[in-house]
């Protein structure tokens, strides 16, 4: 089964999809992880896509589906994975759809939104902490889940650090540039039967939800 999240910033894509990742034993694939990896092997692709994120600029459809499909390409995601922070317009869920339907014909294909309100994503990103060791990446927040020790991760003892752009001004920008992207990616997943909609008040909840709908849909 491939997965697809969806969801604004803060909307707890990444905690949710690693949890469905331990869960039902598939890979958890954030875009920016790929791109990463592509860069610092600089392959092609990598270099392109880099070539882009220099000049400030967004990488295109084409290169960012390339370094997808490569990656979905690897045996150790041949029976599914969870896809974080993609797809992003509808060109590219279309061409990830092709692909999967072409290539991994016998598996389930399904989209999950997590459709949390704005108010509730400006309180929970303006009092995030992220732990600084990437190996880690352990997410707290000041109100609903601080660390015990004041600014270490609980998991692996790291400084906890606060994203620049994690202030109430640019979280309601970056909510606007969502809402105003998102809506024709929704109905393109909605038009094909492939959306479930879930607003995650609480986390172990949502995950049996999740779970629950994923088993009922294989």
């Amino acid at each position: 089964m491939y997965i697809v999240m969806l969801g604004a910033p803060g909307s707890g894509k990444g905690t949710i999809g690693k949890i469905l990742s331990q869960d039902m034993n598939l890979k958890h694939l954030s875009t920016g992880d790929i791109f990463r990896d592509q860069m610092s092997r600089q392959t092609e692709l990598g270099k392109k896509a880099e070539e882009y994120i220099k000049q400030g600029l967004l990488v295109p459809d084409d290169v960012t589906m390339g370094m997808i499909k490569d990656r979905l390409s690897q045996k150790d995601v041949e029976e599914g994975a969870i896809l974080d922070g993609f797809a992003r317009t509808v060109v590219q869920a279309k061409a990830l759809s092709e692909f999967l339907t072409e290539t991994r014909p016998n598996q389930k294909q399904v989209t999950i939104e997590l459709n949390v309100p704005d108010e509730v994503i400006i309180e929970r990103l303006s009092g995030r902490l992220t732990c600084s060791n990437k190996e880690c990446g352990a997410i707290y927040n000041l109100k609903t889940r601080p660390p015990k020790e004041e600014g270490i991760c609980d998991i692996c003892g790291s400084k906890l650090s606060k994203r620049d752009d994690d202030n109430e001004e640019t979280v309601r920008k970056r909510l606007v540039v969502y809402h105003q992207n998102s809506q024709e990616l929704l109905d393109f997943y909605e038009n094909h039967n492939m959306l479930y909609s879930i607003c995650p008040t609480d986390l172990d909840e949502a995950v049996s939800n999740i779970k629950q709908y994923l088993k009922g849909s294989n």
